[in-house]
């Protein structure tokens, strides 16, 4: 796991890239590569490269980026991890292709002098990656299906940038700041700024799924290769298993050996969950015996059901883990906190669970973490496969007629005002729950769309919605219908909430601490395996299967423990810093705390140039 930045002065009359920002952009960077750092620079010095570090394989300098190819055609810096590339290189090597180093890097290199842009198709892993051809004078960047790892890019009409973060780009000291209304309204709607979105305007991400070339004339528009909606649909791979928990067994752990591939030791983040312990229970099924799992404990949840540190130590115990139980406390937040919010490169409400595992995880000497992130999305856990079929069952037809909502939204601001302050999405469950689209924007909200411009400045927020158009936006990603509501809800959650939120956060917070976390529960070619099953799932169906997985099947206290919200005590510890009563703060309606949340982050990381509410 690395930091990767460029410039391509792609305009004749564009100045050539300075090395001072090359190298602020790649240094903004540092905690994502700390084993190394290194440059490039094209022979006429209209493009640039730059590259910070994280051996996980081949750690000798053979591995080092960026890359050239060996005849001197092709340079590449990548990011992420590609986890076929072991049988990529022995069907390249059938071919008389020899290879210099031991890493995925070089295999990305052979195959694009092969295949050209297609070479995407033949990935499994993660990764965001620039090449450069000097034949051509073209330069390559992909991003794998899922987002898992990102690819901020930013173009004036003369110069093309990249880089894997925000920040890094804000540090080059050569773009603009001016803010993106789109992405600021995304923020407050959802609690994280929607890709392609970023809090400023010249920013964008290169979505997920997508490649893109910048040639002497200009950047063209970025290009689908994988859609999550369209594995959905169709599958292309079958599989031998008859019931769903072999389909499962199967295929996850199929995923889990891909997944431990690594010269360094491969940890496990062990909570009280289904997805972290049967992940544990397979990593010793792929042959790992020495399995060291970290769990995070907090005294606000001690002997209650936010509390997972005994479960998490059965489970350790039942599958042989060396176990490690970090307890954070509120102290240690409030000392992290200004480092937390430094290090979230795109605001976001979740996250500092994270933040605080890697970092036990750091302190064990570990690079590499197995996560349980996406076991939700993919097995129909979240709340949403069961909420969103009731709320249009009961609230579809009255959100159905025109005006419904901003009456009684009206009447019920004067009558009871307590309401609407308590329960914000009943209401908006009136106005939007006529499609799984809109259902799903209520469900997920932080604030619905008729909030905002009380948040922020009035003009700014009506123009946020024009541009970001969320209904639209979230139709997009169920389009073409892949054929059930189940289906549907799949792609809403691994398309949004999952792409813009979990695994966002998992890279700032893991690369914080140079923890690179691995989440074989996402994986594009698990999808595809699943995409039958997960069509017909109904709600609870694919953990009860996950937890059956393992040779050995998770332990009944952990299958039947009920599923807990919010999994860091912030709210009350941001309530006894401002001197309010800790106790009465936990327990709050999880909503409302991350409302409160949301504003001490947007406050903390918006830019001076950004409105402020009115």
């Amino acid at each position: 796991m690395c930091g990767i930045n460029g410039i391509f002065a792609y305009n004749p009359p564009a100045p050539e890239p300075y090395e001072a920002e090359l190298l602020a952009t790649r240094d903004g960077m540092r905690n994502r590569g700390p084993d190394g750092a290194g440059v490039w620079w094209s022979k006429d010095r209209r493009c640039a490269f730059g590259h910070r570090r994280l051996s996980i394989l081949d750690l000798s300098e053979a591995g080092a980026q960026p890359m050239v190819s060996a005849d001197g055609r092709f340079v590449v810096t990548f990011n992420g991890e590609i986890y076929n590339y072991p049988a990529l290189r022995k069907t390249l090597e059938a071919q008389g292709i020899t290879f210099r180093s031991n890493c995925d890097t070089e295999v990305l290199l052979r195959l694009y002098a092969l295949d050209g842009p297609k070479m995407v198709d033949r990935l499994r892993g993660m990764f965001a990656f620039a090449i450069w051809d000097d034949l051509r004078r073209e330069l390559f960047l992909a991003r794998d299906p899922y987002g898992i790892k990102p690819l901020y890019y930013a173009n004036d009409g003369w110069t093309f940038r990249f880089a894997s973060q925000v920040k890094a780009l804000l540090a080059g000291g050569k773009v603009s700041r001016d803010p993106e209304p789109a992405g600021l309204v995304g923020f407050h709607l959802w609690g994280h700024v929607p890709e392609p979105f970023t809090l400023y305007r010249d920013f964008r991400a290169l979505p997920a799924g997508h490649t893109m070339i910048v040639d002497r004339l200009a950047p063209r528009e970025p290009k689908p290769y994988a859609r999550i909606v369209e594995a959905l649909g169709h599958s292309a791979v079958q599989s031998n298993a008859t019931t769903l928990v072999e389909q499962v067994s199967e295929s996850v752990l199929d995923s889990v050996r891909h997944h431990l591939l690594a010269d360094v030791e491969v940890g496990v983040f062990l909570s009280a969950g289904i997805h972290s312990g049967a992940l544990t229970g397979l990593m010793r099924d792929a042959g790992q015996q020495d399995i060291r799992a970290i769990t995070v404990g907090f005294e606000e949840f001690e002997g209650t059901l936010e509390g997972e540190v005994p479960l998490a130590l059965e489970v350790a115990r039942f599958y042989g883990a060396r176990h490690v139980v970090r307890r954070i406390s509120q102290k240690e937040f409030h000392a992290d906190l200004s480092a937390i919010l430094d290090a979230m490169d795109q605001p976001s409400i979740d996250g500092i669970k994270t933040w605080f595992v890697a970092k036990a995880a750091r302190e064990q000497g570990l690079k590499v973490a197995i996560s349980g992130l996406g076991g939700d999305q993919i097995l129909a856990g979240c709340p949403s496969f069961q909420d969103i079929p009731r709320w249009r069952r009961l609230y579809g037809p009255l959100a159905g007629i025109p005006g419904l909502a901003r009456v009684a939204r009206s009447i019920l601001a004067v009558m009871v005002p307590s309401f609407t302050a308590r329960q914000p999405k009943v209401l908006g469950l009136l106005e939007w729950a006529d499609s799984d689209s809109g259902a799903y924007l209520v469900g997920r909200g932080l604030f619905l769309p008729h909030e905002i411009q009380s948040l922020m400045d009035p003009d700014l927020a009506r123009e946020g919605l024009r541009r970001l158009r969320p209904v639209r936006r979230l139709q997009a990603t169920v389009t073409p219908n892949p054929g059930t509501r189940m289906a549907r809800i799949a792609a809403l959650e691994s398309g949004h909430y999952m792409r813009d939120q979990l695994l966002r956060d998992a890279d700032w917070a893991g690369m914080a601490h140079g923890i690179e976390i691995r989440a074989p529960l996402v994986d594009f070619a698990l999808l595809e395996r699943l995409a039958p099953t997960v069509r017909t799932l109904k709600a609870g169906q694919g953990k009860a299967a996950l937890a059956q997985a393992p040779r050995a099947a998770l332990p009944q206290a952990v299958v039947t423990r009920a599923k807990t919200g919010f999994g860091v005590p912030t709210d009350a510890w941001l309530a006894t810093a401002n001197g309010e009563d800790r106790v009465s703060r936990i327990g709050f309606p999880e909503g409302l705390v991350a409302r409160r949340w949301s504003q001490t982050v947007l406050h903390a990381l918006s830019s001076s140039a950004l409105p402020a509410a009115t």
